[in-house]
């Protein structure tokens, strides 16, 4: 089966989880044939190994404090803050607090 992702035109929530942010699991908001929106909930202590994507992406912290590396230089990021990695840039983050973060990744070609 499918998984549900929000339609064109079709309104979804991206605010703060809160009080449901504990319990809260990583999921795609958004899948089209080149823009792919995520919604990452890291728990404080959760690590994602470096790695990089083939198209530019936006990093959001909705909530929460993560750790995030760029090309291995660490940057902290608070809720509200946001930030751009170019293609193919090698990146990782760590969770300081439970957080949640919106990453936004262009599609190279359509696909990753």
């Amino acid at each position: 089966m499918a998984i549900p992702h929000a339609a064109p035109g079709e309104v979804f929530d991206a605010r703060p989880l809160g009080g449901a942010l504990k319990n809260a699991q990583s999921t795609t908001l958004i899948r089209a044939q080149e823009l792919e929106v995520i919604r990452l909930v890291l728990p404080a202590g959760k690590r994602l190994p470096e790695h990089s994507v083939a198209g530019e992406i936006t990093v959001q912290c909705v909530e929460g404090v993560i750790r995030f590396f760029v090309n291995g230089d660490p940057r902290t990021m608070h809720a509200g803050d946001m930030l751009l990695l170019a293609a193919g840039e090698t990146h990782a983050l760590e969770a300081l607090d439970d957080a949640s973060v919106i990453v936004t990744i262009h599609l190279a070609q359509g696909g990753k």
